[in-house]
């Protein structure tokens, strides 16, 4: 069954980027990303699923007890797909919201493109 592009926006933010446990996260970036996936944020491009894994761990790490939470509802045209998000403590002010713009190609995201919002 492919995935549609809310539940792959759903794996992107909470499955992937949300998710602590390594083996999870892992299982979940496989099912989700083409192999090739392209993610981009202000701080760099990174391309391939241990990439984009790498760069999920990573962030993580340096926020412990920080969870991702949506921040509106899902939007989605063609290859196209959309999700705000908040991240922060959890039941905590968020210290960064976000957008990110996922690229869908036959049931995979083949791209992320993250926007970070200012102030």
């Amino acid at each position: 069954m492919t995935a549609t592009a809310h539940q792959l926006l759903a794996a992107n933010l909470h499955h992937v980027f949300g998710e602590r446990d390594p083996d999870r996260r892992r299982a979940a970036a496989k099912a989700a990303y083409a192999e090739d996936v392209r993610f981009t944020d202000p701080e760099e491009t990174v391309v391939g699923v241990d990439a984009l894994l790498a760069k999920a761990a990573r962030l993580l790490q340096d926020a412990p007890g920080f969870v991702f939470a949506e921040a509106g509802p899902a939007y989605a045209a063609g290859e196209r797909a959309a999700l705000a998000w908040t991240f922060g403590p959890e039941g905590g002010e968020p210290v960064a919201r976000g957008l990110d713009v996922l690229t869908v190609v036959d049931g995979r995201i083949t791209e992320v493109l993250t926007l970070i919002a200012e102030g």
